[in-house]
């Protein structure tokens, strides 16, 4: 297994990654996409708005995805991709079975995944 992916640093690149207005929403997250030219590994980068509830409760929700993402996506996810998981009110509560399913459907969804050799 790989090492844990690297997470974009600045608000431009999570802005250039909403920009592209591919996403997918799922009861626990929602996903952003962005398909870059260059493929040189997959970055992410997590948020939570106040929606979510108090700091507790979002960086609770923070964790959880880093969590998830660390479970489902190393190793599985394009190379050439930047992705944004953004925490729902949903996630802080949701079963982690469940909440590691709205994340591989919201991979499946947007093609982030590596495709499958034959």
């Amino acid at each position: 297994m790989r090492g844990p992916i690297p997470h974009l640093a600045r608000r431009s690149e999570f802005l250039k990654v909403a920009a592209t207005r591919r996403k997918w929403a799922a009861p626990g997250l929602v996903l952003q996409l962005l398909i870059r030219e260059d493929a040189t590994g997959p970055r992410v980068g997590y948020t939570a708005s106040k929606k979510v509830g108090n700091s507790v409760a979002r960086n609770r929700a923070r964790r959880r995805l880093r969590a998830a993402v660390a479970e489902v996506a190393v190793g599985r996810v394009r190379d050439d991709v930047d992705f944004v998981v953004i925490a729902r009110e949903a996630t802080v509560d949701r079963p982690w079975a469940d909440l590691l399913a709205d994340l591989d459907q919201a991979l499946t969804r947007v093609k982030a995944l590596k495709a499958i050799p034959c």
